[in-house]
């Protein structure tokens, strides 16, 4: 089953923003992200794009791509956006690390 384009567009931006977030932590420790609101703000826009770009892939291509926790994905968007008051930076130092390269990876098995 082929994915139609403007899923393929949607997986990319996902696929870029994901790079983009492990990117920016590379050769970084917690306290990094704690201490360089910079730093922090990218990558919790970085994860933000992973989100919304998730949240317009349609149902059949995400039933292509079990790997992903689409559903977890989206819901660290909007807790992100809508929570922006109160982000633990420790949350997102795991999300990056701990479930961006798998997501990364998922993807580009299904776009490279």
């Amino acid at each position: 089953m082929s994915i139609p384009e403007h899923d393929c567009v949607r997986l990319r931006h996902m696929l870029d923003a994901g790079v983009d977030a492990c990117t920016f932590l590379e050769g970084k420790v917690l306290d990094d992200l704690e201490k360089d609101r910079a730093l922090a703000l990218a990558v919790i826009k970085s994860i933000e794009i992973v989100g919304e770009a998730a949240s317009r892939v349609t149902e059949a291509t995400r039933e292509q791509i079990p790997a992903i926790p689409w559903a977890d994905v989206v819901a660290m968007r909007h807790r992100l956006v809508h929570g922006y008051y109160d982000i633990n930076l420790r949350t997102v130092w795991d999300t990056v690390n701990d479930d961006l390269p798998p997501l990364i990876e998922a993807i580009r098995s299904m776009i490279v």
